[in-house]
Order: C-alpha cells, then sequence, then structure tokens
C-alpha cells in the first residue's frame, strides 16, 4: 500500500469514528426550533447586538405610517387616558412612582409593559397603578377606592378566589400560632400535607422547598444524581423558573449549561430523545399546550399582530403519551413542572387531565394557600439524596423556611378544603365552562367588529389579534380604565379564578368590549390599513439596522 493509500484510509477509519457523534449532531439541530426560542445561543448574542433607541413624540404616535386624521385621534386618545388616569387614579399612581425609585421589580415590569420604542415616552405620560389595599370576591381595590375585576390571578395562585385563601391563611395561622416560627424541628402538618400529595400525585415521596424555582432545581439535580447522565431537555418556549439550567438565553445572563432546547410535539425531539446517551431528564410544562414552540405571551413583544395561540387537547395528549414512553424506553426522567396548572386543570394536575404519569412532578403557587411553596414528589428511588454505599456521595438540598409551620398549616387547609364537595364540584365541567365562555367572548368582539380574539386553555386565556398593527399593546390601558386588572404581561396573559359567576364574566366580556370599541375609535387600531405583519416586521427590522450602525 502506498502512503497516500494508507493516509486515504486512515482518513476513512476517523470519518467513520465520527460519523455517529456528527449524526447526532445534526440530529439534535433538526429538533431545535427555527425561532430565536429555540437557539438559546444565538438569541443572547442577538440580544448583545440589538440596540435600544426610544420612538419620539411624532414617531410614537405614527409608527406606521397613518393618515394625519388617525394620528390626530391617537393623540385625543392618549390624553384622554391621562386625564382620566390622573383623577381617578391619584393616590395609587403617587404610591406606585415612589416606591418604584427604589423596587427595582417595579422598574422592570413598568419598563416591559409595552415594546421598548414606546416605552420611555408612554411612561411619561401614563403609568399603571401598582398598589392595591383590598380583595373581595372576584375584583380587588386600589389604594383610590376603585374596584376592578382581577384577570391577573396573581400569576396563577389564585385558582379558586381570595376569599377562599383568606381562609385557609386565617386558620392555618391559628393552626400553627402555638408553634410560631419553630423551624427545623416540623410542625404534624407537614405529615398531613405528605401523605395528601402523595395520594393526590401518585408517587411516592415529597420534598418541600420554598418556591416553584427551588422545586424544578432540585427536582432536576436529583434525576441528574440518580441517572448520572448531565443533560436536560427543555421545549422551547417553556418557563420553569428563572434559573440557569432552565432559563437559557434571553433573560439569563450565564449561557446555556447543560440543557437542549427542542420542539415542542415534534417526532424529531423524540428522535434525538432515542439515540442519545447523555440525556438525564425531560422538563414538560403543560401550559405550552396552549402556545407550543412560543415564549410566554407578552405585551411587550407585539411588534405586530403574529401572536398565535391554540389549545389541542387531543394533540398534546398524544404527545405527551409518546414522551412518555420513549422516557420509559431510555431511563430519562419524565418531569412535569405544575407549578403553575397544578390544581387549576384537575385535582391530580395535568397527570390527571391528560391521563399521563410522570416520574417527578413539582407544585407550587396555589398549593401554598396562600403563601409561598415549592413541592416536589417523585418515585422513592429518585428522591433519595445519599447513597448507601457511598456516604459521601450525597445530593444535598436544604432550606430554613422549606417546611415553615404557617406555611405548612395553610397548605394543609387548602389541601383538606379541596376535597369539601363545593369545592370539588368546581372541577365538574371545567373545560366545558370556561371553553363555552371563551366562545362567547370571540362571538360578542366578532360582533363588535373588534380585531381582537382570545384563545384559552381552561381558565388561562391570551388574547391574540387579528388585522396587524403597531398598537396592539395599548389594550391593557383601555382595559385598565374599564375596570379589568391585568398583570403586567397585559392581554398575553388572563388568569380567571374559579369562582367567577355567569354575571360576573358577562360583566368582563360586556367592559372587554367597550374597552376595544373606545382603542377604535382613538385610531390605535386602523381600519384603512394595508400593512402586513410582515410589511411591520421589515419596517422594525430596518430601524434597528439604522440604530444599530
Amino acid at each position: 500500500m502506498t502512503e497516500s493509500m494508507a493516509l486515504m484510509a486512515a482518513g476513512a477509519g476517523v470519518f467513520m469514528l465520527a460519523l455517529p457523534k456528527v449524526v447526532r449532531r445534526l440530529e439534535l439541530s433538526r429538533a431545535k426550533h427555527p425561532s430565536l426560542a429555540g437557539h438559546s445561543r444565538m438569541a443572547k448574542r442577538l440580544a448583545r447586538l440589538l440596540p435600544g433607541y426610544a420612538y419620539d413624540e411624532a414617531r410614537f404616535f405614527n409608527a406606521d405610517n397613518a393618515p394625519a386624521e388617525v394620528v390626530a385621534r391617537r393623540r385625543h386618545g392618549l390624553a384622554q387616558l391621562e386625564a382620566e388616569f390622573a383623577a381617578r387614579f391619584p393616590l395609587t399612581l403617587a404610591a406606585s412612582k415612589d416606591a418604584a425609585a427604589g423596587i427595582s421589580d417595579m422598574q422592570f415590569t413598568g419598563a416591559y409593559r409595552v415594546p421598548f420604542q414606546f416605552s420611555p415616552y408612554l411612561r411619561g405620560r401614563l403609568s399603571m397603578g401598582s398598589f392595591v389595599q383590598a380583595s373581595d370576591g372576584v375584583e380587588v381595590i386600589d389604594l383610590d377606592g376603585n374596584r376592578f375585576f382581577d384577570l391577573a390571578g396573581s400569576y396563577g395562585v389564585n385558582v379558586f378566589g381570595y376569599d377562599f385563601y383568606k381562609a385557609c391563611m386565617a386558620d392555618g395561622f391559628a393552626r400553627a400560632q402555638a408553634l410560631g416560627p419553630v423551624l427545623g424541628a416540623y410542625h404534624p402538618a407537614v405529615a398531613s400535607n405528605a401523605a395528601a400529595l402523595k395520594r393526590i400525585s401518585g408517587l411516592d415521596e415529597v420534598s418541600f422547598h420554598m418556591s416553584g424555582t427551588e422545586a424544578v432545581m432540585q427536582a432536576v439535580r436529583l434525576a441528574r444524581y440518580h441517572t448520572k447522565k448531565p443533560y436536560l431537555v427543555r421545549f422551547c418556549g417553556a418557563y420553569h423558573g428563572w434559573w440557569e439550567d432552565v432559563q437559557p438565553g434571553l433573560g439569563n445572563p450565564l449561557p446555556p449549561n447543560k440543557t437542549y432546547t427542542l420542539r415542542d410535539l415534534d417526532e424529531k425531539s423524540l428522535k434525538v430523545l432515542r439515540t442519545r446517551k447523555d440525556i438525564a431528564c425531560v422538563l414538560v410544562n403543560p401550559l405550552q399546550a396552549l402556545h407550543p414552540n412560543a415564549n410566554a405571551p407578552g405585551d411587550s413583544s407585539l411588534i405586530d399582530s403574529g401572536r398565535t395561540a391554540r389549545f389541542d387537547r387531543a394533540a398534546y395528549t398524544e404527545w405527551l403519551k409518546k414522551l412518555r414512553e420513549v422516557c420509559t424506553e431510555r431511563g430519562i426522567v419524565l418531569i412535569f413542572d405544575e407549578v403553575f396548572v397544578g390544581f387549576r386543570l384537575a385535582k391530580g394536575g395535568a397527570q390527571e387531565y391528560f391521563g399521563v404519569k410522570a416520574d417527578m412532578v413539582t407544585y407550587g403557587k396555589t398549593l401554598g394557600g396562600g403563601l409561598p411553596i415549592g413541592v416536589v414528589c417523585g418515585r422513592a428511588g429518585l428522591m433519595k439524596r445519599f447513597r448507601e454505599d457511598r456516604p459521601a456521595d450525597i445530593c444535598f438540598a436544604r432550606g430554613t423556611f422549606n417546611s415553615h409551620p404557617a406555611v405548612m398549616a395553610s397548605m394543609q387547609v387548602f389541601l383538606e378544603r379541596i376535597e369539601h364537595p363545593a369545592v370539588a364540584a368546581q372541577y365538574e365541567g371545567l373545560d366545558e365552562l370556561w371553553n363555552a365562555r371563551a366562545r362567547l367572548m370571540n362571538e360578542r368582539l366578532a360582533n363588535a367588529g373588534l380585531p381582537a380574539r382570545v384563545a384559552n386553555l381552561s381558565s388561562i386565556w391570551t388574547v391574540t389579534y387579528t388585522k396587524p398593527s403597531r398598537y396592539n399593546w395599548m389594550l391593557q390601558y383601555y382595559l385598565r380604565r374599564e375596570g379589568l386588572l391585568l398583570s403586567w404581561v397585559g392581554t398575553g396573559r388572563l388568569i380567571f379564578s374559579l369562582n367567577y359567576s355567569d354575571a360576573e364574566f358577562d360583566e368582563v366580556v360586556t367592559r372587554f368590549i367597550r374597552a376595544g370599541a373606545a382603542m377604535l375609535e382613538h385610531g390605535w387600531w386602523r381600519t384603512e390599513a394595508t400593512l402586513t405583519n410582515k410589511d411591520i416586521r421589515r419596517m422594525v427590522f430596518r430601524e434597528m439596522l439604522h440604530h444599530m450602525f
């Protein structure tokens, strides 16, 4: 054999050895969603390049090259809102402005209610109050005595209505009063809660934490500890808390670390799970069923009307069954992150609702009975934090307040109350009720000629927009004027508590229609516009290039 032939043979050998790795890497790339949400590293790189710039007054009112008559109506509309907010909410707005100077969270949410180009000018003219002083039924009351129908849902905590949680907290405090803030030793409620959660989850063991983020962190750590594999799989757009491994990309200053972000509802992702040997666990947030492969919707990203949402229960159920099958085949830990949807879809959570069993489940929010909580439930073989045969090989996780007596007692009351017939009855026909309400709202929106629609996963709703517009985010301010309270993400997420009566819901729809009609009248939704969503995106892209270079 000549020297050249030997080199060629050696090269071919190296290629054949490397081929399986190349194939697996290509499969991984194909399983990523083509959006920035699916490419965490690219998203971070682009985020560093994205220039910050703000519209001046003229551009604020005319970002879509509208006729002068439309611009004049917009100016009148904003001035009207500004005057009305100042007259109706003076104490609430003043307290919010004063507090924001020293509270970074308020500064962040205030800046990111709307797209960043519009934010500085709008904040100088129109602000949202952040303080409320009381709740009553399905309403909250601000510092000026104004009553608002609550559509924020305390970020998912408020499943059964605030009066329900007030009772849980009051009874819980009474039960824990004799022990007070004794930590380390357990209040008897801890044993009761563990037994109830084992029944509800169908799993063997329970650990308590102070937040949903902490619970997810511990579930992932335990999965890695027991499988001896480094990687977790999350699905594009899903939120699992704000820590490094489960929030790669935008919003996290650290690069992705041992995390694969794959497409939801896609066979290519299943192929990655079947062929790779380095995957410890798969994280599933069932809330993604409402907007697969898209980030949690917020009005700050509404540069056009491209937001989409649609829940297909049958399709998502089939997807979860396939995930369960491949995870079982490959020894991958399947973790349901039910911090948000737990106890909202069904008493047994997403496992019951979709009919799919997980290896580990995390709960939070509503489970605390109005107080902060995070919980991990799992199979016994996954929950153990040490090895008998290797005493120095442990998976340490503790926290001073992890089983605080007041929290445990309030949780105990919550778990008892959801067994009451009146509360249990709220789960009967739950989907049918909220699907019918969503249909009713869409019919009334269409009949009113408004370019807005809703999509829902039970009592969790998202507003979508049917005609291209730069100004959909203005709707949140008109809704506030009509006495509808949304969270800082605006119309991206409406969260109803289950105690809404038909009459109360009908009043919400009436006010929503009234807000939309005013927004249309003031020219924020143009009826004569020929712009497409693609035109708007191109326009914004050109602006960014201009400010970048």
